[in-house]
């Protein structure tokens, strides 16, 4: 079940809501929990099991190092069994068949892949159930000694298939006392609706033309309509990831959580650093807490901060899925960011703002063809289209019809991968009280005029993708 879909926006979600609202506050954690495993259940049904284990493995080993708190040793030794276990089960399901066809074709041999299904989600709650883990040996974080609590954070169905990943520091006091109101349901609801809109009309939309383009014969695209098929993706993983994190911190504020913001406004970036800070956050400063600095970060000799960015950069790009392609990402960008501070850095800090946003920009289309290709001889043959070297034009018929037919929701989305609703809700917000109150009755109407155009797309239209379930 998806968020953008008939039966979780027209049943799913008002029963939890209902339900959740009508209890008294002792039972609102029973009532999500029990909507949160029927969420994950409805489609997967055996692999809760899976959830379920994980959950009891970080509750036991966190119980174990509060009986042993000044056993330093002991407690590492739970922190161990810990990390060991999630990252084995993270390892085996995602991992398993990609490492096989690594030793067939190192060794000759023929192992036959085990073929496993991907767990929805299990990137997302292994990397949650850890954090647990580290903050409570780092006594960063109280125990939590309600199983059942403690399993209700990790399975919350707003975020639990795709992220921002929650830490447990972030929900610890508001799983045992949080503000359930009025002024919360309302901005949740604004910041749902939100996303659902920028997921179905513009990511599903841009998805939709990305898939024509990619489908050309590479000789039969132009580079201009290449690149152009590059931008479609990239702003539509934007705008399906963003959508998804905008309607997870929704429904959290509906819910009483106050879940940390996802994204800033990445393609506004200046730079490869800028993008990082603003894309996927909590992933970046999961690695940034977890891996980067513990290495050492930056506070080390130049070789072995260089050694801590590409450990971590590794790491990201294995993260995202078991694929040459996603490790050469995260190198890629490992690169890059190498080079911006020990090489450009302070010379492309002198450009022009649209100099600097034009060469992130670049680099951030140019990368998500090596992140959306997981058969390196597609990934060749569209970057051999990019650049000219399929016997292709610069510019063709196919080129201006797509930007003709698609020219208003092209706009659209590059406008609103901009800062452009804060800056004009904060203009709104220095009008007076009367223009203010004009606005508002215009902006409801505008929401309700969109949801019934959004119901309408998700009725007639089959191409609903969630593009980061598959990590």
């Amino acid at each position: 079940m998806v968020f953008s879909s008939i039966p979780f926006l027209f049943f799913f979600l008002p029963a939890s809501l209902i339900l959740y609202y009508a209890a008294p506050f002792k039972l609102k954690n029973y009532i999500l929990l029990a909507f949160s495993l029927a969420f994950y259940a409805w489609g997967e049904p055996v692999y809760i099991i899976l959830m379920l284990f994980a959950s009891a493995v970080d509750y036991t080993n966190g119980r174990f190092m509060e009986k042993y708190g000044t056993d330093d040793r002991r407690r590492r030794i739970f922190l161990c069994l810990s990390v060991v276990i999630n990252l084995s089960m993270l390892g085996f399901f995602k991992y398993a068949d990609f490492l096989i066809g690594i030793v067939n074709g190192i060794t000759g041999l023929s192992i036959e892949p085990l073929g496993l299904g991907l767990p929805v989600g299990i990137s997302f709650f292994t990397f949650q159930t850890m954090s647990y883990s580290i903050d409570l040996y780092r006594r960063e974080v109280k125990v939590e000694k309600n199983y059942l609590t403690y399993l209700t954070y990790v399975s919350m169905f707003p975020q639990l298939i795709a992220g921002p990943i929650v830490r447990f520091s972030t929900v610890n006091e508001e799983l045992h006392e949080r503000t359930i109101n009025w002024e919360g349901f309302v901005y949740g609801t604004l910041r749902f609706m939100q996303g659902l809109f920028k997921k179905v009309l513009i990511a599903n939309n841009t998805g939709a033309l990305w898939e024509a383009i990619k489908g050309m014969d590479p000789g039969a695209a132009s580079v201009s309509t290449a690149w152009l098929g590059a931008l479609c993706f990239t702003l539509q993983l934007y705008f399906d990831f963003s959508a998804y994190s905008d309607m997870a911190i929704g429904m959290g504020r509906m819910l009483g959580f106050h879940y940390l913001e996802n994204f800033r406004y990445p393609l506004s970036a200046v730079s490869v650093t800028d993008f990082w800070h603003r894309w996927h956050i909590s992933l970046s400063t999961w690695f940034r807490d977890y891996v980067y600095i513990p290495l050492g970060g930056n506070r080390v000799s130049v070789a072995k901060h260089l050694r801590n960015i590409f450990i971590v950069w590794f790491l990201t790009g294995l993260w995202h899925g078991a694929a040459w392609n996603f490790i050469f990402w995260g190198l890629y960008y490992g690169i890059l960011l190498a080079l911006e501070k020990y090489v450009w850095g302070e010379k492309l800090s002198r450009l022009p703002a649209a100099v600097r946003h034009a060469y992130a920009i670049l680099i951030v289309v140019f990368g998500f063809v090596i992140f959306v290709f997981d058969d390196m001889g597609q990934l060749g043959a569209y970057m051999a289209s990019m650049f000219g070297m399929a016997g292709n034009s610069l510019f063709g018929e196919e080129f201006l019809w797509y930007v003709t037919n698609n020219g208003f929701l092209l706009a659209a989305a590059i406008l609103f991968a901009f800062p452009f609703y804060p800056y004009i809700k904060g203009k709104i917000e220095t009008m007076g009280a009367a223009a203010q109150t004009g606005l508002s009755l215009c902006a409801a109407a505008g929401y309700i005029g969109l949801f019934f155009l959004t119901t309408a797309y998700l009725v007639n239209d089959t191409y609903n993708p969630f593009l980061y379930f598959r990590f």
